[in-house]
């Protein structure tokens, strides 16, 4: 897919190629599919995922594809504007319509005449604001705060949610009617830690990216941090990662990622479990002993700046059983080959006590 200079797009949004963007995972050729497969028409599109999985850069995609590409792209960012302001924030005023009206003034949807509204987390979005949104769907028509006579509009709608919005609809915290008229098409961004695939990619684009920001020249990273790194769960997706990579091409320690990454491998003690299936609880009980005990040797590692001795000491474990413990993680691995490559003549025997970390 080649991009072409637009005025919607961003510096960073047009410096990314199509395999950063979509990747190789199933669930994303599925959205770049419908991406192309809409980006020419007027349909409303509904795209939902979790929060940081790049949802707006497939709204300005969309729009930058579209036939609507040289006119706005007008962003209301719901959950910001208050109840009381979201009306005349859509719709405009006219002059005198209410206390400090003092002039005319458009709202976002007369704004987006000809272009592109997007709604960001409509999920959020009043049930008021919905029924007049939906009249503008279904005939193009609006009327403004304190105006007697309708107008008409043409605008493309393309909203964003981060979670699903049919939930809300069997809440009643959502109109059905205005749900359907907005999910014509649904683009599901998956989540991040369901796309590992995809993970190098995004990688090396941040590391690039952030290196030539800052003029600067991290090194790579090591094949036992990104291991680490395609197990971790991502709770802020594409975010978190933008902004871990950006702290390491600053910062250039992989401890300190090591550190941010290690601790919350999982969401607590209690571990996922597919009820589906059967489960044994020797399997599980092992699995979870075995992450705790490896966070508390990374703190305890931390906090005695990383001296294998000291924690072995700490932890009143011997220092044999410690080294054959972090042998079996990837963090054990990565400081080894640290521990080895300045102290050479010990790279053959790894497990045999050192005098000094």
């Amino acid at each position: 897919m080649a991009f072409t200079r637009n005025p919607n797009l961003g510096a960073e949004d047009e410096s990314l190629s199509s395999d950063v963007i979509f990747g190789t995972s199933t669930a994303m050729k599925t959205a770049r599919k419908k991406l192309e497969r809409t980006a020419e028409t007027s349909i409303p599109v509904l795209i939902q995922g979790e929060s940081g999985t790049g949802k707006e850069i497939f709204v300005r995609l969309l729009h930058a594809r579209s036939k609507r590409s040289k006119r706005s792209l007008v962003k209301v960012t719901c959950p910001a504007i208050p109840e009381s302001l979201i009306e005349s924030e859509l719709f405009g005023y006219e002059k005198g319509a209410f206390t400090g009206a003092c002039a005319t003034k458009r709202g976002r949807v007369e704004l987006a005449h000809m272009g592109s509204l997007f709604l960001d987390e409509v999920g959020s979005l009043e049930l008021s604001a919905q029924a007049k949104l939906l009249q503008v769907l279904q005939d193009g028509t609006f009327m403004r705060v304190g105006a007697q006579e309708t107008r008409s509009v043409d605008t493309r709608l393309i909203c964003a949610a981060n979670g699903d919005l049919r939930e809300q609809t069997e809440d009643g915290k959502f109109r059905l009617d205005f749900f359907f008229r907005i999910s014509a098409v649904v683009i599901d961004l998956p989540p991040l830690r369901e796309r590992s695939e995809d993970l190098p990619g995004l990688i090396q684009y941040f590391l690039d990216r952030f290196a030539a920001a800052y003029r600067s020249r991290p090194r790579p990273l090591s094949r036992e941090m990104t291991s680490l790194m395609a197990r971790y769960s991502w709770p802020g997706n594409i975010r978190q990662l933008e902004n871990m990579i950006r702290s390491y091409v600053l910062i250039g320690d992989e401890e300190a990622l090591v550190a941010e990454l290690a601790p919350t491998r999982r969401s607590g003690i209690i571990p996922e479990i597919d009820l589906a299936n059967p489960v044994s609880l020797k399997t599980i009980t092992k699995g979870v002993t075995r992450d705790l005990e490896m966070q508390i040797i990374l703190k305890v590692l931390q906090a005695n700046g990383w001296s294998r001795q000291k924690t072995a000491k700490w932890l009143n474990i011997s220092y044999r059983s410690l080294l054959y413990k972090l042998r079996d993680s990837d963090f054990g691995e990565m400081r080894r080959r640290k521990f080895n490559t300045a102290l050479p003549d010990r790279a053959a025997a790894p497990l045999e006590p050192e005098a000094a970390d």
